[in-house]
């Protein structure tokens, strides 16, 4: 008897196996790339459009797919060098901004160069118009006009707040005092209010 062939069989692409792992694939980079809609996810991966709802969702299910998903998920976010802590580093940036810290102390703008780390994270953006007087020949350069704008601080503190879980604290507070509003009117005497 010869020895027998042990090697793992390969499977071509185009054959059940190597099409779904091949689906499988690319759904997993469509919901990555996507924000996450398996639906979405599931067509890109050549499911049709009335069975992506369902494939996505059993996609989800199957541990392979997640483990892909995770996997990718990190690797994704090590070549942006996206973290959490840096991601919430930026957002106290903007949500704890002070615009004074724009200006010298004579009260004229800093150049852009010379704005700290932190004031410079939360500018959205810096505008320089040119202020021009006269016209044709005569017209000379007068000055100019900076804008700066700022990131949504509001945002950023919304942010930093359902992070910190300070929304949860106000639900359960707000929870606890409708539950009070209708326990209470339970426990008054007969007769009282509308017969």
């Amino acid at each position: 008897m010869g020895a027998r062939d042990v090697r793992p069989k390969r499977t071509k692409a185009g054959t059940s196996r190597g099409a779904a792992a091949t689906r499988r694939a690319l759904f997993v980079e469509a919901y990555i790339g996507n924000g996450r809609n398996a639906t979405e996810a599931a067509k890109a991966a050549g499911y049709s459009p009335k069975t992506a709802y369902a494939a996505g969702a059993r996609l989800l299910r199957d541990v392979q797919v997640r483990q892909l998903i995770e996997g990718r998920t990190t690797e994704v976010l090590a070549k942006a060098k996206l973290t959490v802590e840096g991601t919430l580093r930026e957002v106290a940036r903007i949500a704890y901004f002070d615009p004074r810290r724009l200006f010298d102390e004579s009260g004229k703008l800093k150049p852009i160069h010379e704005l700290d780390d932190d004031t410079a994270a939360a500018l959205a953006g810096i505008e320089v118009l040119e202020e021009y007087q006269g016209t044709g020949s005569e017209r000379v350069l007068v000055g100019y006009t900076t804008k700066v704008k700022h990131a949504d601080k509001n945002a950023a503190l919304d942010k930093a707040m359902k992070h910190l879980g300070l929304y949860e604290q106000d639900n359960e507070q707000l929870g606890n005092a409708i539950a009070r509003a209708i326990i209470v009117p339970a426990k008054r005497p007969a007769g009282y209010g509308i017969s």
